[in-house]
């Protein structure tokens, strides 16, 4: 298991090194390194054993991984990045004297990381204005450590994976391709919610849930999945994937249907027919 009392001194360690290599990188350079250090620097404390946490139901869970990842991440942006603010899943706040903030997902899907599964990843995105509500995405970086996929992107620069330009996502319909998709198990039983997910669940070739919304939508950007939408997405869960999928020619959307917000992505005819079952 992880040592706790080396753990803040071996977090120090490695971000001074860190910042010391990325004194003159770009913004565009030192997002995608800060998701391969924080996602590595998770998995090698995986290899070592972690404890895992609660924090609102069995599956919502937090790791000594998650706390380590995002306090590399966000010291490493005070001192590169010191007049940017930053927003985190796992707390780290700090208001921006810029209007740019990074917001930090440092391990999403962690109940999949917990259990040993790779489908998990490391994402942020840069954006002005508040993470809520940005007046400007930039960019998201993404990175998957176990497949070794570094996806970036955003509405004004082409998405890549591993550095390669990808195919633009083109109109497809959504009976044609697959749904990435989530509703966690308390909302089954929840008419509204749940019906509004059924209209549009019927719709797609098939669906698939697999826990990390952020790969979820790294894949619709770079064409293996076909489309996604989830309710309630906080922006550490939105915002990176968001902007890849805009960077690659496709929409994005959010509704409001059976009392929550759908954030929903993909080529825009499928995007636009999910809207129309929510908003139905």
């Amino acid at each position: 298991m992880v040592d706790m009392s080396s753990l803040a001194e071996m977090i120090s360690s490695v971000t001074s090194t860190f910042v010391v290599a990325q004194q003159d990188r770009s913004d565009e350079q030192l997002a995608q390194a800060l998701v391969y250090n924080a996602s590595r620097l998770a998995w090698r404390m995986r290899e070592v054993g972690i404890t895992t946490e609660r924090k609102t139901s069995v599956s919502d869970v937090v790791t000594e991984a998650d706390r380590a990842a995002e306090s590399f991440v966000s010291d490493a942006l005070k001192a590169l990045r010191p007049e940017d603010g930053v927003r985190g899943e796992e707390g780290s706040s700090r208001e921006s004297d810029s209007g740019r903030y990074w917001v930090i997902d440092p391990i999403d899907g962690t109940f999949n990381f917990s259990r040993g599964s790779d489908y998990w990843c490391s994402a942020l995105a840069l954006v002005s204005g508040t993470p809520d509500e940005p007046e400007q995405v930039h960019f998201g970086a993404v990175h998957r450590p176990d497949m070794g996929y570094t996806w970036f992107g955003g509405p004004e620069i082409p998405t890549t994976r591993d550095g390669k330009s990808l195919p633009p996502l083109s109109d497809a319909d959504i009976s044609t391709i697959p749904l990435a998709t989530y509703l966690h198990p308390t909302y089954v039983g929840n008419a509204e919610v749940a019906g509004a997910w059924q209209a549009v669940a019927q719709l797609p070739s098939t669906i698939r849930m697999w826990g990390a919304g952020s790969v979820d939508l790294a894949s619709v950007a770079d064409g293996t999945m076909g489309a996604w939408m989830q309710h309630s997405v906080p922006s550490w869960d939105w915002l990176p994937g968001r902007a890849l999928v805009e960077g690659n020619g496709g929409a994005t959307a959010q509704v409001e249907a059976g009392g929550v917000i759908w954030s929903i992505a993909g080529n825009a005819q499928a995007v636009e027919q999910i809207r129309a079952a929510l908003e139905s």
